[in-house]
């Protein structure tokens, strides 16, 4: 199947269904929401909310509703609400979803960078995806990439959620502003500080998760972020830092090896009941600090729970 068609029902559809998700996220997290249900270890990956539950909810129910061509796709979803049983268990193609990016900085109210995300991809490329951060800026905050076009800034509630998207500049290697050299860091569990400390150390600057000033996808494209350095990332939100990465000319990469990344082999974490990429991963639009992450992580441990003190 061509995937421009569910690239273009995606694009046609969805930015309404995010931006009412994105309303119904601003309003539960003025309420008491905290579930339990997982228990990783992670503070980072164990939290979970009421909100998370019932924005998959919708977003499965549009999946369902609004163009057949998405039921010719996997659903790959990091909750299990939803109508998921109305699509196939098996699919070249697999829309995949994350309700809510950074539960527990929404959940704790510590910060803004939460959104709510989706993106298409088959076993080795990402050919679309779609964030909405509900409470950057005054109204909400937009990135969109597709295989041509990569578009990041705000949203305008007076208007039409698509032809807010089709009116965004587009986003190029020659026009993106020129990226400081910050690292998202992120999967290290608690030694995600001291590999921040490594990743400083090589003249880039690395950022544990607690420290994010906002939501790694709009940092990533609009250039505050150079890159991300990555413990097993999961299939439902790190896809989408790939895709951005290699439209801007650069990839994302198994440290241990430099191969780029692709979704042929992933494990069930079942600590915390999520699918996640083996071993850790370089991002970035640019190849010279994909090398330098590579060559600084080259011989951490690969497994995400082991029990030795250093990395």
């Amino acid at each position: 199947m061509d995937p421009q068609f569910v690239i273009t029902g995606l694009s046609v559809h969805m930015p309404a269904v995010m931006r009412w998700a994105g309303a119904l996220a601003r309003r539960l997290r003025q309420f008491n929401i905290a579930l339990d249900g997982k228990s990783s270890g992670s503070a980072l990956t164990d939290a979970l909310t009421l909100a998370d539950l019932t924005l998959q909810e919708l977003l499965v129910a549009a999946l369902r509703d609004t163009d057949p061509i998405f039921r010719t796709c996997r659903i790959e979803a990091e909750e299990t609400t939803g109508d998921l049983g109305r699509f196939p268990e098996s699919a070249e193609w697999t829309i995949s979803l994350d309700p809510i990016d950074g539960t527990k900085q929404y959940r704790d109210k510590t910060g803004n960078g939460y959104c709510v995300m989706l993106h298409l991809r088959n076993a080795t490329e990402v050919v679309y995806s779609l964030v909405f951060i509900p409470e950057k800026g005054e109204h909400g905050w937009w990135v969109e990439c597709s295989p041509d076009r990569l578009v990041c800034g705000p949203d305008d509630p007076s208007r039409p959620a698509v032809d807010v998207l089709r009116s965004l500049p587009t986003i190029t290697r020659e026009t993106r502003t020129v990226p400081t050299p910050s690292i998202y860091l992120i999967g290290f569990q608690h030694r995600d500080r001291q590999a921040a400390e490594k990743v400083t150390a090589t003249g880039l600057r690395g950022v544990a998760p607690d420290d994010m000033p906002g939501s790694i996808y709009e940092l990533l494209a609009a250039g505050t972020f150079a890159g991300s350095l990555i413990h097993s990332p999961n299939v439902y939100d790190f896809p989408v830092s790939l895709q951005i990465a290699r439209n801007l000319g650069g990839d994302a990469v198994w440290v241990h090896s430099g191969e780029p990344v692709d979704f042929r082999e992933t494990w069930l974490d079942e600590r915390a009941d999520m699918l996640r990429l083996p071993g850790i991963v370089a991002c970035s639009p640019d190849r010279e600090v994909l090398s330098m992450l590579c060559t600084v992580a080259r011989d951490w441990n690969r497994s995400r729970y082991h029990t030795q003190p250093d990395l």
